[in-house]
């Protein structure tokens, strides 16, 4: 990918940890972008996110760095039910966006924000970094070009009881502010939910990266004291099927990872921790493996470079599109939804965590006896 000679004058709202950890470094460290603002409504989170990154302006109100006619792009890393509503005023002041996943917590803010930014004409990206790993994109290229026809398909998203051991030497000190703003309603006690939402997205992503879109699916949840373990069966729109799983914490390894069979070839592939900022993928073709070896695995500088080309360059949107984002919440609210009646979900009758008049009156009862269970409760 060419680098613009020109660099993305950029505001990240949030200094909280996946800023701290991730965004702030990202943007600094990118070929084509420069971190020219940050904002946040903790005044010390502020104060020491400036002394470490040297942005040229901090704001502690949103609407004032939108106001800013320099900043070009906003990167939105704060809760997730902020999402939609920053996004529209970001909109609404011209600026391009970076948002981090999910797009929002409902089909109907991502209905109504995905027709906000095509009335903008603004580009807009949702962070599901994993698709900028060079390995991910290598199969990818690999699966659409020498693999043939797709058989099997599996992916995975194993989180694990020992991640904050590593993230703890990993990160760099964390920051933090009990003056930092939340919304009012717990959000983590509903821990299906919340697992299901922060994970399940990258999961999800991941398998309509390499497959496109599911067209329904069937799911199951277990639970082991603090261990969930969700099992989706899968069948996408090209026809094939495919088996995801997800596990939070697992009592193992943090890990991502897939295999793809074709009639011509495989893919296998394993991610560590993003901040390990490597994985392993494999492709088999004609009795040979090949393999990707020392590339940039920083993917989520890779996907502010990509995003700026975008802007700065008008090259192809390479990152999730709203839409992708819209897709990967009802995918999560079909895989609620399957688990609740038992049956297979048809994701084109998913609405707003409701099914269409044709299977609302079957399922309806059980609904609102597993109400918790709907991401968009």
């Amino acid at each position: 990918m060419s680098i613009s000679a020109r660099r993305l004058s950029v505001g990240v709202l949030g200094c909280g940890p996946i800023s701290q950890c991730a965004h702030l470094d990202a943007v600094r460290k990118a070929r084509n972008a420069k971190l020219y603002a940050i904002c946040d409504a903790a005044p010390d989170l502020l104060a020491r996110m400036r002394e470490i990154h040297q942005p040229e302006r901090v704001y502690h109100d949103f609407d004032s760095m939108l106001a800013d006619p320099r900043v070009e792009a906003v990167v939105i890393a704060v809760d997730d039910r902020y999402h939609a509503a920053l996004a529209h005023r970001a909109l609404d002041a011209g600026k391009h966006i970076l948002i981090e996943k999910p797009l929002a917590v409902t089909i109907e803010e991502c209905q109504t924000l995905r027709q906000h930014v095509r009335e903008s004409g603004l580009v807009f990206q949702v962070g599901n970094n994993r698709r900028f790993h060079p390995g991910w994109q290598e199969a990818k290229r690999f699966l659409e070009e020498e693999m043939g026809n797709v058989l099997a398909f599996s992916a995975w998203y194993h989180d694990s009881i020992y991640r904050y051991t590593f993230q703890d030497n990993l990160y760099p000190v964390q920051v933090t502010s009990n003056r930092a703003r939340r919304p009012d309603t717990p959000w983590k006690e509903i821990r299906e939910r919340y697992c299901l939402i922060t994970h399940g997205s990258h999961l999800l992503d991941t398998a309509r990266y390499f497959l496109g879109d599911i067209a329904s699916l069937r799911a199951r949840h277990t639970q082991a004291g603090e261990v969930h373990c969700w099992t989706i069966d899968a069948n996408f729109a090209r026809g094939c099927r495919g088996q995801l799983r997800l596990i939070v914490p697992a009592h193992a390894d943090f890990e991502e990872g897939l295999q793809i069979y074709g009639d011509q070839g495989t893919v296998e592939g394993k991610a560590l921790l993003p901040w390990f900022q490597r994985a392993t993928v494999e492709c088999f073709k004609q009795g040979r493996y090949s393999r990707l070896l020392g590339e940039d695995g920083f993917t989520f500088k890779r996907q502010m470079e990509a995003f700026a080309a975008t802007i700065l360059d008008g090259k192809p949107q390479l990152g999730a599109s709203v839409d992708d984002g819209l897709a990967t919440v009802r995918g999560m609210v079909a895989v609620s939804l399957a688990i609740a009646t038992d049956t297979e979900i048809h994701l084109a009758d998913v609405q707003g965590g409701v099914l269409s008049a044709e299977q609302a009156a079957r399922v309806a009862t059980t609904l609102r006896e597993r109400q918790d269970l709907s991401l968009s409760a």
